[in-house]
């Protein structure tokens, strides 16, 4: 057994889960980041309980693949579809919402044994690119999550900016700035209200718009791929979904001025994201310097779950 992994050492090792709509992934890291072992599994529906009960399964099986030397990993970070409330101690704002008022990290601290911290998978995004990732180095970074839903995440100096109410970087559910005659009022969002950038921005968005012109139903994949063959009503789509994405960015910019804007999600991987968005974002930005870096993840979709590992930081 390699010696980092002696008994001796073992509050250095690190453990992360990302808890997402459709699987759930856990990672062991070394003292030097790099990944021991890790595992995906599917994550259940509509299941307080099976929630638990699966994370705490897929953690100790992991522990088990590094031999009986390591024991327990003392450090266990959750990222999570949502945020834990500071006045309320329970989860808030989660799109898995049999998640929302349950105080998740006491009932996943009970169950593993060990002390648990959590953060919005968004911020365990950003806190991965910002650390050692596409914005290493920048001292303010802007990470954004495009894929079933729509999250961000606020990085300055190294930290994340969670505020006083836990939602910061929260703008999936801001309304889509400078909105055209006909996106009023926009698509009800599973939050309650109408409009929210996630029902504009995110995967299923992107689809439901393409539905909606041409009364077929694609994947993104699908919709992407017919656009680079010239179809004409795809590459609407995407055109109308990049313009939305940029007023989005470009309103988070006003506010947030960041360094860096990373993306991820499934969305992250298409290409032409990276090339048209800052001049569409330019004529929304209130400054003389308009330019803004749009950089794809340097981790990909491992970046959740190293993140939430990087919690105990």
């Amino acid at each position: 057994m390699n010696a980092v992994l002696t008994r001796g050492l073992q509050p250095q090792l690190r453990l992360g889960v990302d808890l997402g709509g459709t699987k759930i992934e856990a990672a062991i890291f070394a003292p030097d980041n790099t990944f021991l072992t890790r595992a995906r599994v599917a994550a259940p529906r509509n299941d307080y309980a099976a929630t638990i009960s699966t994370i705490a399964g897929l953690v100790t099986g992991l522990e088990s693949t590094l031999g009986v030397q390591t024991g327990p990993v003392p450090r266990v970070g959750v990222g999570v579809p949502g945020s834990l409330s500071p006045a309320t101690g329970v989860m808030q704002n989660a799109n898995s919402t049999w998640l929302n008022g349950r105080p998740f990290d006491k009932d996943l601290a009970e169950s593993l044994g060990r002390p648990v911290r959590l953060a919005n998978d968004a911020n365990c995004f950003a806190l991965s690119e910002a650390t050692d990732g596409a914005g290493a180095g920048a001292r303010s970074v802007f990470g954004v999550i495009l894929g079933t839903g729509c999250g961000g995440g606020l990085v300055r100096d190294g930290h994340l900016i969670d505020g006083s109410r836990g939602i910061g970087g929260e703008w999936g559910h801001n309304p889509l700035p400078w909105a055209l005659s006909d996106e009023h009022p926009g698509a009800k969002c599973w939050c309650g209200r109408a409009g929210c950038m996630e029902m504009w921005v995110s995967g299923p968005a992107l689809e439901a718009d393409y539905a909606g012109a041409t009364g077929q139903r694609l994947s993104c994949e699908e919709i992407a791929g017919r656009a680079s063959i010239g179809d004409c009503g795809a590459q609407a789509s995407l055109d109308r979904h990049a313009s939305r994405l940029a007023r989005g960015l470009a309103q988070v910019v006003n506010i947030f001025d960041p360094d860096v804007i990373v993306l991820g999600g499934g969305l992250s991987n298409f290409q032409h994201l990276y090339e048209v968005l800052p001049s569409l974002m330019a004529p929304h930005i209130f400054a003389d310097d308009k330019r803004v870096q749009v950089l794809a993840p340097r981790w990909g979709d491992a970046s959740g779950v190293r993140g939430a590992a990087w919690l105990w930081d």
